[in-house]
C-alpha cells in the first residue's frame, strides 16, 4: 500500500507526484501510455533519428512557473532561449518580431512602438508578481494588487473590440493577435488577451525556452526527482475505476473532468457530478509534422531566428480564422503556429535535414487532415517552402483524443478557456482541486490556472492534500535536495 496513487504522469500529475514524494510520502504514479510526459513527450516521428515533441514543443513557463522556479528545472535540464521569442510575418516581406529585449522589439515597431512600449513596460516592471498573480488560486492571487491591476488594465486595453485605439500600422496588432490566439477561441476576448498578455511578457523577460533533446527532457527530469525520493511510475497501466486506488490515503488524479466521472462512478455526490457535466470542452487542433531538407525560407530573415512563429496576416485575418473555429468551420487560412527546433538543437534531426512542428486550430472532434491549409499559409510567407518538404504527417483532433484522453474533442487545454471557466474550473470552489470524496484531487489543465507545462494545477493540488491529509508543509523542491 502507497501513501498516494497519482493517476496520470503528465506534467501536472509529475510535478504533484514530486512533491508528495520530496514530503517524505510513498508515491506511486499510474500512466496509460507506455511513457510519462503526456502533454510533453518527444519521440520519433516518419523516420529514424527525427525526434518531434508530441504535443508541447516550447515552454514559455519553464523558467517562470512558481513550480518550476522552486523545482530549479534550468539547473536539472539544458535549455535553449532564442533571442527572438516570437515572430509574425506579414505580406511583402515584413515580420513583427518580439526580441527578449523590450526596446529592441519597440524599435522593429515604427509608429506603433512607442504604444506597443506603454502596453508592455508596466507588465514587464511587475513580470514576476503578475505571474505568481496568475498562477495562484483567487484568494491569494489577490496578494499582488499592483500586478492584478496592471495586468487587468492591459487585458481590458486588448480584450475588448476597442483593441485597436491604440494602434495605427498592422505590425504590432498582429504580434500581440498571433500570441493571443494560443487559446482556442473568438478574438477580442478577455481570456484570450489575458493568456496572450501573460505569454508576451514573458517574451520580453524571461524567453520562450526550447528544451534541448525535446520536452521529453522535462518530463524525464520530474521523473528522475520522484524514484530519487522513493516514488515509481508504472506505464502501460490505466486506471479504470478508483476502486484500483482506494487504499491510498490521498489520490491525485491529472485527468479530465469527463475521466473523473468515469473512475468515480456512482460515488461522487449529483450536484458536483452535474457540474462535471456541464463543463465544456473547448474546439481543438491538427498537428502537422514535416521532414525538411534544409530550414524554411522566410521571406523575413529575422524570422528564421524565432523560435516560434504565428502565421495568418492581419489582426482581422486571424481573428476571422479563429471565429470561422468557433462557428465548426475548417479556414482555408488557418492560424498557424510553428517552430523548427532543429535550428536550436542539432540532435532533433540528422545532418542535413530539419522538424518542422505545427498546428492549426479545428472545430473539436475534427477528422480533416490540415496538411495543404498549413503548407499553403507557411508558403505564403516563405516561398519555396514546398520545395524543401520531405514528408509531411498530420494527427487529426480525433487523432489527439486517440493518443491522450484528456485532450476531449481533441482539446489540447483540458477545456474551454472562457470567462466562466477561468472562475469554474471545473467547478466553482474555493479549492477546485478537491473533489467531494475524500482524500481525492483533480489536479490537471481542467483546474486552475489551467492550460500550460507549468505544473502549477499538481502544485496546488499536492499543497493542498499535504495539508488537509497529512498535516505537512511544502517541502524544498531545489536540486540540492
Amino acid at each position: 500500500m502507497t501513501d498516494v496513487s497519482v493517476v496520470g504522469a503528465g506534467p501536472n500529475g509529475l510535478a504533484a507526484a514530486v512533491i508528495m514524494a520530496r514530503a517524505g510520502l510513498s508515491v506511486r504514479v499510474f500512466e496509460a501510455g507506455a511513457t510519462a510526459g503526456g502533454g510533453s513527450r518527444t519521440k520519433e516521428l516518419l523516420e529514424p533519428g527525427h525526434r518531434y515533441d508530441v504535443c508541447s514543443a516550447v515552454h514559455p513557463m519553464a523558467l517562470a512557473s512558481p513550480f518550476f522556479r522552486r523545482f530549479e528545472l534550468a539547473n536539472r535540464i539544458a535549455l535553449t532561449v532564442p533571442e527572438i521569442s516570437y515572430a509574425h510575418p506579414l505580406d511583402g516581406g515584413d515580420a513583427g518580431l518580439a526580441y527578449r529585449d523590450l526596446e529592441r522589439t519597440v524599435a522593429g515597431l515604427g509608429a506603433d512602438g512607442p504604444a506597443f512600449r506603454s502596453l508592455m513596460q508596466p507588465l514587464v516592471e511587475r513580470s514576476e508578481d503578475i505571474t505568481e498573480f496568475l498562477m495562484s488560486p483567487l484568494f491569494r492571487g489577490y496578494r499582488k494588487p499592483a500586478a492584478a491591476l496592471a495586468f487587468g488594465r492591459a487585458a481590458l486595453d486588448q480584450g475588448t473590440v476597442l483593441w485597436n485605439r491604440r494602434f495605427s500600422t498592422d505590425k504590432a496588432p498582429a504580434l500581440l493577435t498571433g500570441v493571443a490566439a494560443h487559446p482556442v477561441g473568438r478574438m477580442p476576448s478577455l481570456p484570450s488577451a489575458g493568456g496572450g498578455l501573460l505569454l508576451s511578457l514573458l517574451a520580453h523577460t524571461v524567453g520562450w525556452p526550447v528544451p534541448d533533446g525535446g520536452s521529453q527532457a522535462i518530463a524525464d527530469a520530474m521523473v528522475r526527482d520522484l524514484q530519487a525520493h522513493g516514488g515509481e511510475v508504472v506505464t502501460g497501466h490505466r486506471v479504470s475505476s478508483l476502486d484500483e486506488v482506494s487504499s491510498s490515503k490521498t489520490v491525485l488524479l491529472d485527468v479530465s473532468p469527463k475521466t473523473l466521472l468515469e473512475l468515480a462512478g456512482p460515488r461522487l455526490p449529483g450536484p458536483y457530478a452535474r457540474a462535471l457535466k456541464r463543463f465544456r470542452y473547448g474546439n481543438a487542433a491538427c498537428k502537422v509534422d514535416f521532414i525538411l531538407s534544409g530550414p524554411v525560407p522566410w521571406a523575413n530573415d529575422g524570422v528564421n531566428r524565432a523560435g516560434t512563429v504565428h502565421l495568418g496576416g492581419r489582426r482581422a485575418e486571424l481573428a476571422e480564422a479563429e471565429a470561422q473555429v468557433a462557428a465548426g468551420q475548417h479556414p482555408a487560412k488557418p492560424y498557424v503556429l510553428l517552430s523548427q527546433p532543429s535550428s536550436f538543437d542539432s540532435s532533433r534531426a540528422p545532418a542535413g535535414r530539419h522538424i518542422l512542428w505545427t498546428y492549426c486550430h479545428v472545430p473539436a472532434g475534427s477528422t480533416v487532415d490540415m496538411t495543404e491549409a498549413v503548407t499553403a499559409q507557411i508558403e505564403r510567407f516563405a516561398p519555396g517552402f514546398r520545395d524543401v518538404v520531405v514528408r509531411s504527417q498530420a494527427t487529426t483532433a480525433a487523432d489527439l483524443e486517440r493518443y491522450n484522453e484528456n485532450y476531449v474533442g481533441g482539446d489540447f487545454g483540458g477545456g474551454a478557456v472562457n470567462l466562466w471557466q477561468m472562475a469554474a474550473r471545473p467547478v466553482l470552489a474555493l479549492n477546485p482541486w478537491q473533489t467531494p470524496l475524500p482524500g481525492v484531487y483533480l489536479c490537471s489543465a481542467s483546474t486552475p490556472p489551467g492550460p500550460g507545462v507549468h505544473g502549477m494545477g499538481g502544485f496546488h493540488a499536492a499543497e493542498l492534500a499535504l495539508r488537509r491529509d497529512h498535516g505537512l508543509p511544502l517541502p524544498d523542491l531545489g536540486t540540492g535536495n
